[in-house]
């Protein structure tokens, strides 16, 4: 019997080995997945200290919270790629204090997305990026942590309404917004507390996990701003947010929505409904919103779909020369306090638009007594509702290339109204929603990424070094290795500072890639140039700078 126990015992222990052995490797080949980045990327995790620059010759790797403290400021150049690791819900966080100087370009935007392969990608892949202030927020105190988990690192707040935590400029988040923890998450472009001084334009938030825009307080202004195909709001404002954005799009997936309930605009105060001061009293101008449903009868969309906007909670947000088109519900009003303000003329909503939305469900309200579609039709207000979005006449606004444009004819052109004084700031403009009828008015073209799932990033990376300092004349070299097969080496000369263009062409003479585009100093450059993307062929490329211009030829083979 004590040797069976013996045995029973040994083998009980040789079990127990195999399954730590067996764990152990499991955690090994786990750690292993995400614990070497890709070729070519430098991993950033922690805390950066003091001036940085992430420069667009190389790709980066956020690894779990990466914060900027205070007194330290991060460039970030244009052109530049970011990843946000999955394993470790890697994130950028901008604390009190620190600064982001992300300063991209229409040509050469700065992209955070997904580190998972072409095709893998999917909402809530990685964290975001969170830039915290010193700007007002109505909390008891002065000072509140943002949700997403990050503790004293999360701290925002403060009585500096001209703050400035740097410029966000021509800017891409894609595949963002994570719940670190339940009602506790982590959205595409987080702002708290952020001051007037900031500068925010051209960002893009696409397939966010969760709210793509969410301001907690403070009362930067932006503009140009897009969420497209999120999952839970498009544009969340509380806490005392007293900005402006101005010309701003929102386009939603009928089959993408978030079990809490999916809004355009979700509003409120705080989140007991509290009237402390400062009061949420943001604006929106030149918003064009576009839900789920093509027309009234459509049913193919995820049932947790809400409204285009719901304000509550002792909200005074405002909405001006905009349009919400394809929303099971429209505009809702929800409490007593929404209510007064409204009819207090303290909450505006003027020359704003409905379309395709079922008429008991375009203006709603929680509040016995209020009509609150009649609030919105009177006639000084210059607020419309149509039966259909056909009658707006746009060129195609459900497309996954949206082109909510305003046709001959439509009526959003010249229905724009800006003798509001609260609106004296902002840009005039005819039309109401994000596009005007002129292709020159199309602000998105250019910089933004409709379909980031099939973009490779991979072939974006640029390099090029300056050599020597004073060259004696303009001059284009042959590249080498020449033919090539992916990458070869283009130089050139500069004997003065110059704006430089470096572009490659086919054989049709159409542009493959900009491998320079912007001023570079005198000297000698050496430039990489990558064509794993291309097929194999014939390809010039042609460099122009201060009055001079050479064409030289390539040869890809694969």
């Amino acid at each position: 019997m004590r040797d069976q126990l013996k045995g029973s015992v040994k083998t009980r222990n040789s079990s127990i080995k195999f399954l730590i052995f067996a764990l152990i490797q499991l955690i090994l080949v786990w750690a292993g997945s995400f614990a070497q980045p890709p070729a070519n990327v430098v991993v950033l995790q922690g805390r950066i200290t003091q001036d940085s620059t992430l420069t667009a010759d190389k790709q980066y790797l956020l690894r779990g919270f990466v914060t900027v403290e205070r007194g330290a400021t991060l460039t970030i150049e244009p052109g530049t790629i970011i990843y946000g690791e999955k394993e470790t819900k890697g994130s950028l966080i901008i604390k009190r204090g620190g600064k982001i100087y992300a300063n991209g370009t229409k040509d050469r935007p700065i992209v955070f997305t997904s580190a998972q392969p072409v095709g893998q990608r999917a909402a809530g892949d990685w964290g975001g990026v969170i830039i915290l202030g010193e700007a007002p927020i109505n909390v008891p105190g002065g000072t509140a942590v943002i949700e997403g988990g990050l503790g004293d690192d999360g701290i925002y707040g403060g009585n500096n309404p001209d703050d400035s935590s740097g410029v966000f400029r021509y800017v891409r988040i894609e595949f963002p917004g994570i719940p670190y923890q339940p009602d506790n998450e982590i959205n595409g472009l987080t702002l708290g507390g952020v001051g007037r001084k900031t500068l925010i334009e051209y960002v893009q938030v696409s397939y966010s996990g969760d709210d793509s825009f969410e301001w907690f307080g403070g009362n930067v202004n932006a503009r140009y701003l897009i969420a497209y195909k999120g999952l839970d709001d498009d544009f969340d404002t509380d806490f005392g947010w007293s900005g402006k954005v101005q010309f701003a799009l929102a386009v939603r997936d009928p089959n993408i929505a978030d079990i809490s309930g999916s809004n355009g605009f979700e509003s409120d105060n705080d989140g007991t409904g509290s009237t402390n001061q400062p009061r949420t009293s943001g604006i929106f101008c030149n918003l064009t919103s576009i839900g789920p449903m093509p027309d009234t009868t459509f049913t193919g969309y995820n049932p947790n779909y809400r409204r285009a906007a719901h304000l509550r909670r002792s909200t005074r947000l405002s909405t001006y020369n905009s349009v919400f088109l394809g929303w099971p519900t429209g505009i809702y009003l929800d409490g007593s306090n929404v209510a007064n303000d409204a009819q207090n003329d303290t909450l505006q909503i003027r020359n704003v638009v409905l379309a395709g939305i079922k008429s008991a469900n375009q203006v709603q309200t929680n509040v016995s007594g209020f009509d609150a579609k009649g609030w919105f039709l009177r006639s000084q207000y210059g607020n419309k509702i149509y039966a259909t979005v056909s009658e707006l006449k746009l060129a195609d606004p459900f497309n996954s290339n949206p082109k909510p444009i305003p046709l001959s004819g439509s009526p959003l052109i010249g229905m724009a109204d800006f003798t509001n004084p609260r609106l004296q700031d902002l840009t005039p403009v005819n039309w109401v929603g994000a596009f005007g009828p002129d292709s020159t008015q199309r602000w998105d073209l250019g910089w933004t990424n409709y379909d980031p799932q099939n973009t490779d990033y991979s072939k974006f990376v640029k390099v090029y070094d300056r050599i020597s300092e004073t060259p004696a004349k303009f001059e284009l070299r042959q590249n080498y290795p020449n033919p090539f097969n992916p990458e070869t080496v283009i130089e050139f000369d500069l004997p003065k500072s110059s704006n430089v263009k470096l572009i490659v062409y086919n054989s049709l003479g159409q542009v493959v890639e900009k491998l320079v585009d912007e001023y570079l100093s005198s000297g000698s450059y050496r430039v990489k140039f990558n064509g794993g993307h291309l097929p194999s062929g014939v390809y010039f490329y042609k460099l122009t700078a201060g009055g001079y211009s050479s064409v030289k030829k390539m040869l890809l083979i694969k």
